[in-house]
């Protein structure tokens, strides 16, 4: 039996990624508009344009290339940024699903650095390796985007290279112009060594969170020190 590119809901502690719909649109207009300071090298539509992206990435979904996910908060349901399963590639000789790529991923200014781009890589490696028995997962960005590259190593993903001139650039002002995209994958038999290590810094970043939730809450119980304030 072929293999149908279909995302189902995924539930964390920080982040719940819902499959894509006209629903999000407003959320992702106004996540998208929080500050581009970060957007140098990815491209993120603004809010005029957010109605014809989420139809782009619908149409994609439809003809079976891409599985589209909102990013919500989880403490809150605010939408937080996009991502996406894409590029299914299949075995010729019965269809079945070897490797998926995930990508078209953006975040909210105030999501960024708070573990929720850890904890939603964790949830769609755990699904493509755990429920689709994938055997590869691949990640690309330009070669240029140190701050994206650096976001891809910390999920335990393994740099392959730099494929030359492999994309449209998405910088604005480079329209038409070709990029080198920085190729990233974890294969099936480093998964469980993986997803050990991503638990364990989903584990720290709860920590941290649960600490600084118990100071708001009791700002007598925070620490004090030489170099501490509160």
């Amino acid at each position: 039996m072929g293999f149908t590119l279909e995302g189902p809901v995924l539930e964390g502690a920080l982040v719940r990624l819902e499959p894509l719909g006209h629903r999000h649109t407003a959320g992702l207009a106004a996540a998208a508009e929080e500050s581009r300071d970060s957007y140098g090298f990815t491209w993120v539509p603004r809010r005029e344009e957010m109605g014809a992206y989420v139809d782009t990435q619908l149409g994609r979904a439809a003809d079976g290339k891409l599985a589209p996910y909102a990013q919500v908060d989880a403490a809150t349901g605010r939408i937080v940024g996009a991502t996406s399963f894409w590029d299914p590639r299949r075995l010729p000789s019965d269809g079945r699903l070897f490797a998926i790529e995930i990508g078209y991923t953006w975040l909210a200014a105030s999501a960024q650095g708070t573990g929720v781009n850890t904890e939603a890589k964790y949830l769609l490696f755990r699904h493509a390796f755990e429920s689709w028995n994938v055997a590869r997962v691949d990640l690309k960005t330009d070669a240029r985007n140190a701050r994206s590259r650096a976001a891809i190593e910390r999920t335990g993903a393994s740099f392959e290279g730099v494929l030359r001139n492999w994309s449209g650039s998405s910088v604005p002002g480079e329209e038409g112009r070709l990029r080198d995209s920085a190729v990233f994958s974890i294969v099936a038999e480093e998964w469980p060594a993986r997803r050990a290590a991503l638990e364990e810094r989903l584990a720290r970043v709860h920590e941290r969170r649960t600490a600084a939730e118990r100071v708001m809450r009791h700002p007598s119980e925070a620490p004090r020190g030489p170099g501490v304030t509160i």
